[in-house]
């Protein structure tokens, strides 16, 4: 019996002892590979914008970055799959009457599609753009601008540059392919940093894991003749400073189809909105959240598939809070069920605001009658769209969002009062008056 147990005990030793130099063999193995990785197979030139070729040297960060091709689908409020705003929202089609975005707005697709989707939306099929509108969606776009200078790329015609455009965000964009270091590449950033004082290339890496993103999630518009892309940026960042720089230079988009008032259209501000939240004021980078870190065998690395961070709350949110993945959704759908339904009581507003100031003018308001509901309804507008086009509904700093949408909703409320004291006055004292 004695040599039974001591044939199990032994059998145990060698098992335990076979399991440990499994275990100190693995962890060699990945030690190895951390210390080996990346691999320098290539060289990659300065001008290098094929993501192919750096993947040759970094096969796991290419790997990752190949998944934003992926629908990953639907989040309430956003996701991947590239449904019509405009259908889920008509309000916005009389929102931005007679602008391009009433024609055709769509939820974006992962950073594979950029140049795919701004090619073949009908804001540049059915409207002539500039090339400026190329900044964010190619990859060529440093390489046209070294070629042709930052002026004459921004005002030639997008439909004259497209067929050279073939490449969309690509690696290129963010790393210096010498030391793959993060780099800006976008002049639109880099002057407005500069202008702020901001020398970006003394910047930390943590910094910069923000930067890079802000070269495209920003508020910008075309500048003069050239149509310079420009960041607003000059006053201030929040919506507030952003309307106040727009009123300094006299800038506006487009004359509203329906109520003849000049407006702005906001693009897409999230480094904007972001930076005056919470988690920024923390250090947290935007790519702690949409590209958190994760492990391949030895290997640490940036996850490359940029998307939602509700895609990946556990990589993405429970580094820093220790609680439950659905608590921290439950959280994060608070936020953004709320700002959703500011955003829709905004936009009914908005919309009582329009049919007011259309049945003046149909009663006879002149240019100077209207000019003080217009100009509400341009701030209204300006910060319902602050909120509505950046794409984190509301969740990138939530008491900012709900506080502008206050505003934009006081707004709205003042252009109806406003045009409604034109119609009656215009119209017989026993006249109804529109949406009182």
């Amino acid at each position: 019996m004695r040599k039974v147990i001591y044939g199990l005990i032994l059998l145990g030793l060698v098992g335990v002892g076979v399991g440990i130099g499994a275990l100190l063999a693995n962890i060699s193995r990945q030690q190895t590979e951390a210390r080996q990785y990346p691999l320098k197979l290539v060289e990659i030139g300065p001008d290098e914008i094929d993501a192919s070729v750096w993947g040759q040297n970094f096969p796991l960060h290419y790997e990752r970055f190949m998944m934003t091709e992926n629908n990953y689908g639907e989040t309430p409020y956003g996701g991947s799959e590239p449904y019509s705003k405009l259908e889920r929202y008509p309000a916005m089609v009389r929102l931005w009457a007679g602008y391009a975005f009433s024609k055709d707005h769509n939820e974006e697709r992962g950073h594979f599609y950029s140049q795919i989707d701004q090619r073949e939306t009908e804001r540049v099929q059915l409207v002539s753009q500039p090339g400026a509108c190329i900044n964010c969606h190619s990859g060529e776009a440093p390489l046209l601008i070294a070629e042709m200078g930052w002026e004459e790329f921004n005002r030639t015609p997008y439909n004259d540059l497209v067929d050279q455009l073939h490449t969309a965000s690509t690696c290129a964009d963010c790393h210096d392919p010498e030391t793959m270091a993060l780099r800006l590449t976008r002049p639109g950033l880099i002057n407005a940093l500069e202008a702020d004082g901001i020398n970006w290339t003394e910047s930390s890496r943590q910094e910069m894991r923000t930067y890079v993103c802000a070269q495209c999630h920003v508020e910008y518009y075309f500048a003069g003749d050239d149509k310079v892309l420009t960041f607003p940026w000059a006053e201030g960042t929040n919506i507030d400073e952003i309307d106040q720089y727009y009123q300094n230079v006299g800038f506006t988009d487009w004359t509203h189809a329906e109520t003849g008032g000049r407006m702005i259209k906001v693009q897409h501000p999230e480094y904007e909105l972001y930076t005056s939240g919470l988690h920024y004021s923390a250090g947290v980078a935007c790519a702690d959240c949409h590209m958190p870190y994760i492990r391949e065998g030895g290997i640490k690395i940036s996850d490359h598939w940029v998307r939602s961070p509700l895609t990946n709350v556990g990589a993405a949110c429970q580094t820093c809070h220790n609680v439950p993945e659905a608590e921290l959704e439950t959280r994060i759908l608070t936020i953004q069920n709320r700002t959703a339904e500011l955003l829709r009581i905004t936009e009914e507003t908005l919309i009582e605001a329009i049919d007011v100031i259309v049945a003046a003018r149909e009663a006879g308001a002149t240019d100077e009658d209207l000019a003080e509901a217009w100009e509400f309804h341009r701030r209204a507008q300006l910060r319902w769209d602050f909120i509505s086009s950046e794409n984190s509904t509301g969740f990138h700093s939530p008491q900012e969002a709900a506080r502008v949408l206050a505003m934009s909703i006081d707004f709205a409320h003042r252009a109806k009062d406003s045009a409604n004291a034109v119609l009656v006055r215009l119209t017989s004292p026993e006249a109804v008056t529109v949406a009182p």
